[in-house]
C-alpha cells in the first residue's frame, strides 16, 4: 500500500518561512521523480518544484529563489523549504510520485500553507 503523507502546512505571515515534507511508503523511493503542487480556492492545480532521482530540480517561475526541494532517499522523504512566503503562495500543497514514462504516480492528502498577517 502506497502512501504519501506531507506535513509541515500551517499559518505564516508575509515574509516568513515554512518547511514542509512528505515521507513515502510502500514505493522505492529513490526511483521516484517527486514533485511538489499546490492548488488556491477556485484555481487549477500547478506544479510548484521537481526534484528527479538524480537530484536535478525544476521551478515553477513565480517560486524561482524562495522555494527549494530537496530529496532524503534514505529516509523516503522529500522536502519543500519555502522562503519569502507571499500571500498568493496561499494554497493547498500537495506531494506527487510518479515514474516516467510509466503511467505509475501517486498524491498525498495536501497539508494547508496560508500566508496572511
Amino acid at each position: 500500500q502506497v502512501q504519501l503523507v506531507e506535513s509541515g502546512g500551517g499559518l505564516v505571515q508575509p515574509g516568513g518561512s515554512l518547511r514542509l515534507s512528505c515521507a513515502g511508503s510502500g514505493i522505492i523511493f529513490r526511483f521516484y521523480v517527486m514533485d511538489w503542487y499546490r492548488q488556491a480556492p477556485g484555481k487549477q492545480r500547478e506544479l510548484v518544484a521537481t526534484i528527479t532521482s538524480g537530484g536535478s530540480t525544476n521551478y515553477l517561475d513565480s517560486v524561482k529563489g524562495r522555494f527549494t526541494i530537496s530529496r532524503d532517499n534514505a529516509k523516503n522523504t522529500v522536502f519543500l523549504q519555502m522562503n519569502s512566503l507571499k500571500p498568493e503562495d496561499t494554497a493547498v500543497y500537495y506531494c506527487h510520485a510518479a515514474m516516467p514514462p510509466s503511467s505509475t504516480n501517486y498524491w498525498g492528502q495536501g497539508t494547508q500553507v496560508t500566508v496572511s498577517s
